[in-house]
């Protein structure tokens, strides 16, 4: 079974560290004890990031002209625009966030690495994903049908389809913009 969520339909929450809110489409397996994390921000002003140490995190602007992200630790700096392939990085690093050119809404995939690995690529054209993981969702940045075994599901924009069953192939239409999450939990 696929699991539909919209950006919109989710109360937004205070970020950990009070400068902006989040809407969690997606805590798995648990909200308690997550592996994987799936949210849209929305970011009004210029502050840092919420640090996670043990999270590896990617960050991709969904909407607005983009942040510059300041690495505390080295000094790099990096512009993220809408449209650009999500970044990793540690999220327990220092990043402080300057907006280019007003308020954005961005998306943030997490990973507890105590816990197990996970991707967060662009959906490229034609795209199909049939190998086997513990997780499997799409971030539909616009409105477009997803193809899942016999069956077509539309999603609107701003919106994640998930589900743990991996059986079945996932296919995009040529002009999906979207991102792939994929989880792989930690073999003990």
């Amino acid at each position: 079974m696929i699991e539909v969520v919209a950006a919109d339909d989710v109360p937004p929450q205070p970020w950990r560290n009070g400068g902006g809110v989040t809407r969690a489409l997606l805590t798995w397996p648990s909200a308690q004890a997550w592996g994987v994390r799936v949210s849209v921000a929305d970011v009004d002003r210029d502050g840092p990031f919420s640090p996670f140490p043990g999270v590896e995190r990617w960050f991709a602007v969904l909407e607005g002209d983009g942040v510059a992200l300041a690495f505390e630790d080295n000094g790099e700096r990096i512009d993220v625009r809408a449209g650009d392939a999500p970044i990793r990085f540690d999220g327990g690093r220092g990043v402080d966030c300057a907006l280019i050119g007003g308020r954005t809404r961005d998306l943030n995939v997490m990973a507890a690495l105590r816990r197990g690995r996970a991707t967060c690529t662009p959906a490229l054209p034609r795209t199909r994903r049939d190998r086997r993981v513990e997780l499997r969702a799409l971030f539909a940045r616009d409105a477009l049908r997803l193809v899942h075994g016999d069956e077509t599901l539309s999603l609107p924009a701003l919106s994640l389809a998930w589900t743990s069953d991996t059986a079945v192939a996932w296919e995009l239409p040529d002009d999906a913009r979207a991102f792939w999450i994929e989880y792989r939990a930690t073999r003990r």
